[in-house]
């Protein structure tokens, strides 16, 4: 329970990835442990997919896990490089 005149320990944040041929994609980033597995994201009937995650205050890197490929989201050009040589995206929440 919050009490009433403190701010809130998270922000719910959305997400999207258009990708109509995907069979399954989920969400991840260092708030899940980069787990494929902890947050699938649900496909509209457009083709896109979408969820939405409770997030701490700050700048958090993720990635999209599309049919076991990592993919990078198009709709967000903030990123960093990665120890892999690729980049990952930053959602950066303000409370």
């Amino acid at each position: 329970m919050r009490r009433i005149g403190s701010k809130p320990s998270t922000k719910e944040i959305r997400f999207s990835f258009e990708a109509v041929e995907a069979k399954k994609v989920s969400l991840v980033g260092e708030f899940n442990n980069w787990n494929p597995e902890a947050d699938p994201m649900e496909r509209n009937d457009d083709g896109t997919w979408t969820t939405a995650k409770k997030l701490p205050a700050g700048n958090l890197e993720y990635k999209f896990w599309i049919d076991g490929e990592w993919m990078p989201d198009p709709q967000n050009l903030r990123s960093c490089p990665n120890c892999f040589g690729t980049q990952n995206n930053i959602v950066k929440v303000i409370l």
